[in-house]
């Protein structure tokens, strides 16, 4: 009958709920696996003594850092110490090199990370998704749930993914795109002039942004472009940072992109009919920067490269189902970037055995088909806390009191829209790349905690208290 019917349907869904629902304690939970996050969480078990857990999202550990970013902006090499510095001797020791090494192979990355977790007791947990999470009424996380149900608690919290995925969850106050001038008293904030100095990969000639029906091209964005020195939610450039080789031993071919559709790359092709095309060459068009054993971590360069430009706006706030839209759309791109610099018959002959030469490194991201198992976030959500790091902090107080790491690489954000400029010119806009040559910044304790009035117990090592030009 019914009622035994209801019973029995009460009973199954307790028995589910028993066997697939578990509660997890420990003393420090790292949420995201990226190189900071597995960096936190052996720090915390060595100098704590405490018991840790990485929750990461995917199937890898590393993030950036074994997800193609081999080359390693180094900056001045003798500020780089403590866990970051033993990082490059293990990767070094790999090489059999006495000295630390800042160029290697993606799976070398992985494999030092793995092996350094193996040396402690801290717990890696795969393919868990943050959902939500519990605070106390003093505003302190108490647990947070994935989205299988389970539950994790902890006495602290540390979110080391590249989206900041705690931080709405946590109720801290975060931002994201880029302030104006005046919020900071930031020369190089908001919408940038033009043209203007702080940047580069940009057209030097004049090209016809609009089709015959007076459209915007593709690539090219016809919306408000802003207005100088304003802020806005506009993000700069992803991309994935791919591991091509040209060893024919090691090589796989680059997949053929699907639905590839020639005119959405009339820009591209307008701009190779303005430029001396037989000066080019395939670095013209991506940084080619050489890893061992005849690898290559390939970047951003020019005015059409790479980087998918205003493809990112939407990824900071997106849902799961978005931002897994959006890495398929920036590989699509890629493959057809990579396709169109192989094939296009604008692009000269020279160029085109450059790029038919290379294909993916068959021994890398074999997870992952030989694709780079992370998207290049560059930037996403930026913590608001007490102390936020700006312009000033690089230019004009490089120090502080409460300094817990060293960094001296220059500002370098890309470009966040590519909009015509006037009738018949194309403007990328965004990239600033400012310089401090012989100047080390200290990183403050402030940036990496939230506000005092907000959550007592998270730490934020990635998605830190800055502003987009900080």
């Amino acid at each position: 009958n019914k009622g035994i019917m209801k019973s029995c349907v009460i009973i199954s869904l307790l028995i589910y709920t028993i066997i697939s629902v578990h509660g997890y304690q420990y003393d420090v939970i790292v949420y995201g696996g990226t190189a900071a996050g597995v960096i936190s969480a052996i720090a915390a078990w060595i100098e704590g003594g405490v018991s840790v857990a990485i929750i990461e999202p995917g199937e890898n550990i590393g993030g950036m850092v074994s997800g193609g970013l081999g080359h390693t902006d180094v900056g001045d090499a003798s500020v780089i110490g403590g866990y970051a510095l033993s990082f490059f001797e293990k990767v070094g020791q790999v090489y059999n090199s006495p000295h630390p090494v800042f160029n290697f192979e993606p799976h070398v990355a992985e494999d030092v990370f793995k092996k350094w977790l193996a040396e402690t007791n801290v717990t890696v947990i795969y393919g868990e998704r943050v959902m939500s999470a519990v605070l106390g009424p003093d505003g302190r996380a108490e647990s947070i749930t994935t989205f299988s149900g389970d539950i994790f608690k902890a006495s602290v919290f540390i979110d080391a993914s590249y989206e900041g995925d705690l931080l709405p969850l946590m109720n801290v106050t975060y931002t994201w795109g880029r302030e104006g001038q005046k919020i900071y008293n930031e020369s190089a904030a908001g919408r940038l002039q033009e043209p203007y100095s702080f940047g580069g990969h940009q057209f030097k000639n004049a090209i016809n942004p609009f089709d015959s029906d007076g459209q915007v091209l593709p690539l090219v964005y016809g919306g408000d472009p802003g207005t100088v020195g304003e802020g806005d939610q506009k993000v700069q450039a992803y991309n994935y940072r791919v591991c091509l080789t040209n060893k024919d031993s090691n090589k796989t071919p680059i997949p053929l992109p699907s639905d590839y559709v020639p005119s959405r790359w009339e820009l591209f092709r307008r701009y190779m009919s303005v430029v001396n095309t037989s000066l080019l060459d395939l670095s013209d068009f991506m940084v080619i920067s050489p890893l061992p054993n005849q690898k290559t971590d390939i970047n951003n360069n020019g005015p059409i490269s790479t980087d998918f430009i205003g493809a990112s706006w939407d990824y900071v706030e997106g849902n799961w189902s978005t931002k897994l839209d959006l890495w398929e759309s920036h590989k699509q791109y890629m493959l057809e970037f990579f396709y169109f610099l192989g094939n296009d018959e604008s692009v000269p002959v020279s160029v085109r055995n450059q790029m038919n030469s290379y294909g993916l490194a068959s021994d890398e991201f074999t997870n992952t088909g030989n694709w780079p198992h992370q998207l290049y976030v560059r930037e996403a959500r930026r913590m608001v806390s007490d102390f936020v790091m700006t312009q000033k902090d690089r230019e004009q107080q490089p120090t502080k009191v409460d300094s817990i790491g060293l960094g001296s690489y220059n500002i370098d954000s890309h470009h966040a829209q590519r909009i015509p400029s006037g009738s018949k010119a194309v403007l990328n806009e965004g990239d600033v790349e400012i310089h401090f040559p012989g100047v080390a910044f200290q990183m403050p304790y402030r940036a990496i905690v939230p506000s005092l009035s907000e959550c007592g117990n998270l730490l934020v090592p990635v998605c830190v208290s800055a502003s987009h030009i900080g």
